[in-house]
């Protein structure tokens, strides 16, 4: 059972200043002693508890500080309580900060605790010291994947995931892990914004968007840049090796810049006319829709500065048509080409939904909702179209029986669910349940979308 920070805050701050006035006179190990105290009292002090000891434990590096003693190192790799192994590990690794072996068990130690600011951040500090060593762990990118899943950090742990494939990349367990993460890593992104219509919620991609972009968050640029070296030889090396040339595309990909990924889609896109291999167009259609996703949310960026500029809005509505095209035609293909994958079918419906084709998305969200990850989403998209339809009653089933087949009753793909069935008796004409359903969703968040105004327009209709 994860334990309880006791946020003690005040009393915190109070061996903080202690720890900082103590630092400036060069004690450096009392001032971590008193570092340490403060944590005791707030664990998931991140800004001026964890960072602020980091960093003197760098400046005592620099100043030639000494590692821990034989008998520390034996007193304090040990610990009754989570949180007593996490400051534990942490006295250590102040005292010798290139240690890494102490920064894990302080991950363990924290995730334990449930001290999610500090796991993320140690877990972070640990991702890029694994990804610039010339050896990296596969046990500490397999101890990343599941602290960032415990804290529900999905897409580091999926981006750990790959790592750990890319060292072991026959490993089934893994391939069955990387399914799993993906699928919660979907759950996680396919969460409807919160205000207005839910017809609105289908076209509002961006907060997916900027979790995709952080699965490359710990990777530093140096890093980045050594790796497309080391794939450019081994392409040169071997270029017919299918392998050799998604490792170049995906590094060139990591750089996040235009020229990076343009020389992937390019050298993806000429693989596939010599090898006649769709995987390859497929990767290079992710990557160039990764690509115009990001010039999309620059470009809506640009508008909310200048809301009035026109050649803004002009920017933002061609690269919006430009991304719809580009992933209906990718997905159409994927379709194509791998007629049993669910999850393809899933995605191309999207579009399809999205362009207000709901016959021909209609088949492909029944087909994807025979995948466990995504039947309740297909079903809820399934609804959706015969919603736009006008075919009410049948939206009203196909809601119904999502709703009762969802074991979770109060998350927001509960809510969303109900919201939508209310909607469907809403435009049906049947206020009465419609009211019903919207009273039990306000009950349950009063602040959901638009629930009080409709609460309080169908009772005055009523009356």
């Amino acid at each position: 059972m994860p334990e309880k920070d006791t946020g003690d805050y005040a009393k915190a701050r109070i061996f903080f200043e202690r720890a900082r006035k103590v630092a400036e006179t060069n004690n450096f190990d009392y001032a971590i002693d008193m570092y340490l105290e403060g944590l005791r009292c707030a664990p998931d002090a991140l800004q001026d508890g964890h960072l602020k000891l980091r960093e003197l434990a760098l400046l005592r590096q620099g100043k030639d500080g000494k590692k821990p003693t034989m008998v520390e190192r034996v007193k304090r790799l040990r610990g009754k309580t989570p949180l007593e192994q996490m400051l534990n590990a942490e006295y250590l690794l102040a005292k010798d900060p290139d240690h890494l072996p102490y920064a894990e068990t302080m991950l363990k130690a924290s995730s334990a605790g449930g001290y999610e600011k500090t796991a993320k951040w140690i877990a972070d500090l640990l991702f890029q010291a694994n990804n610039a060593a010339k050896k990296p762990s596969l046990q500490v990118y397999l101890l990343l994947k599941d602290s960032y899943a415990a804290i529900g950090q999905f897409d580091r742990a999926l981006a750990a995931c790959q790592c750990a494939a890319r060292l072991k990349p026959d490993d089934g367990a893994l391939a069955d892990e990387f399914q799993n993460l993906s699928a919660e890593l979907a759950v996680a992104r396919g969460k409807y914004d919160q205000e207005g219509d839910f017809r609105h919620s289908i076209k509002d991609r961006e907060k997916q968007e900027k979790l995709q972009a952080q699965e490359s968050v710990v990777k530093t640029e140096s890093y980045r840049l050594s790796a497309v070296e080391e794939a450019r030889k081994a392409l040169a090396q071997d270029p017919n090796l299918s392998r050799n040339i998604f490792k170049l595309a995906e590094t060139l990909s990591d750089l996040q810049d235009e020229r990076g990924e343009n020389e992937a889609i390019e050298l993806l896109e000429n693989a596939y006319k010599t090898k006649d291999d769709f995987s390859f167009k497929q990767r290079a259609g992710t990557i160039r829709i990764k690509q115009l996703r990001r010039k999309v949310r620059e470009a809506k960026t640009a508008l909310e500065a200048k809301p009035d500029e026109p050649q803004a809005k002009a920017r933002l509505s061609e690269l919006s048509d430009q991304l719809n095209s580009t992933e209906l035609e990718h997905y159409r293909l994927c379709v194509e080409n791998y007629p049993t994958d669910l999850k393809a079918k899933y995605e191309y419906g999207i579009c399809l939904l999205r362009n207000k084709q709901y016959d021909d998305a209609i088949p492909l969200f029944q087909d994807a909702q025979k995948d466990p990850r995504h039947k309740i989403l297909a079903m809820n998209k399934i609804g959706l179209c015969f919603f736009e339809k006008g075919w009410f009653a049948d939206a009203i089933d196909v809601f119904t029986q999502a709703i009762d087949s969802y074991e979770i009753k109060d998350d927001a793909t509960a809510k969303e669910l109900r919201y939508n069935l209310a909607s469907s008796y809403e435009q049906q004409g049947d206020a009465e349940k419609a009211l019903e359903i919207y009273r039990k969703i306000a009950q349950l968040d009063f602040a959901y979308k638009d629930v009080r105004q409709r609460v309080d327009k169908l009772r005055n209709e009523g009356k």
